[in-house]
């Protein structure tokens, strides 16, 4: 990880280690400078939000959807320079900065003995959820591995001091239902768009987008509950709240289309809560269902 080509990451973690020494207001100023650059200078980046946003909020006007657009890279910029809160600030500064709605949701399963899965939405501020769940729980994480190494480390090494532990995603199912049984919370991000591997279509935002089954075959075969969860940071409240909301009832069905339909509306439910702050610079509908137009072209 010393090698030059992640140099430029090392220093970039060093001029992190710096930012969290600032008051929360005037991080979150630079942020905002950070997203107005971002709009400004990243054609690429604007268009994705741009095409998502139009798709999930269809009756804006093109004013009101540049707006959004502004909204959300302000928001994903606060986002990246809150990264060194979560990278470099102490344990008990963190812990003071989280809260839970919906935690009698968690409370009545765990005290039920019951294994759980966090079924967490990709917002700007996802890293907190871990924070926020280890006030009173254990936890681990599912992760998709980046290609950066020295960011691998440390986003894995964050995680950890809250986390008791992490998966890789391809290390298959086995280990992650094994995990659970542990009575560990599970954090699964279940949103993206994979392709049609163990995904189907099912209806978000009103458009059919390729939706993970592994959700509901982890529940099943953990003989879990699952629980939809949004991180978004409250303003008025000055700090960052995981939101949950509980699955139906009978979740999973085994029905894996109508299992896909109830994870996509109870995450439509969370991002409605805090639009601006879901991942709109992911490519949500990068799988196409036949007779759909191509989106991101």
């Amino acid at each position: 990880m010393l090698h030059p080509r992640h140099w430029l990451t090392w220093l970039g973690l060093a001029f992190a280690s710096l930012l969290v020494q600032l008051p929360l207001s005037w991080r979150h100023k630079l942020g905002d400078k950070l997203g107005a650059y971002l709009y400004r200078q990243s054609d690429k980046r604007r268009n994705i939000a741009r095409v998502n946003l139009r798709q999930a909020f269809p009756q804006l006007s093109e004013a009101e959807l540049e707006l959004k657009v502004k909204a959300h890279l302000r928001w994903y910029g606060r986002g990246l320079i809150d990264y060194s809160v979560f990278f470099f600030s102490g344990r008990e500064r963190l812990l003071e900065q989280v809260e839970i709605e919906g935690g009698e949701i968690l409370e009545q399963a765990h005290s039920q003995q019951q294994p759980i899965i966090l079924l967490l939405a990709h917002s700007v501020m996802l890293e907190f959820a871990v924070i926020a769940l280890s006030t009173r729980y254990e936890s681990f994480g599912s992760y998709k591995s980046s290609n950066n190494p020295v960011l691998d480390w440390m986003i894995a090494r964050s995680r950890c001091r809250f986390a008791d532990f992490v998966v890789p995603r391809d290390a298959g199912l086995r280990p992650l239902v094994r995990a659970i049984q542990s009575k560990r919370i599970m954090i699964f991000l279940p949103d993206e768009d994979l392709g049609l591997e163990n995904a189907v279509f099912a209806p978000f935002f009103d458009r059919q987008k390729a939706t993970l089954t592994t959700p509901a075959r982890l529940t099943k075969l953990g003989k879990a509950q699952a629980i939809a969860g949004f991180v978004a940071f409250d303003e008025a409240k000055k700090c960052y709240v995981l939101k949950l909301q509980s699955m139906p009832e009978n979740y999973p069905t085994g029905e894996l289309e109508a299992d896909a339909v109830s994870l996509n509306k109870a995450l439509e439910a969370l991002v409605s809560g805090y639009p601006e702050q879901y991942m709109w610079l992911m490519k949500w509908y990068k799988t196409t269902a036949e007779g759909d137009e191509y989106l991101y072209g």
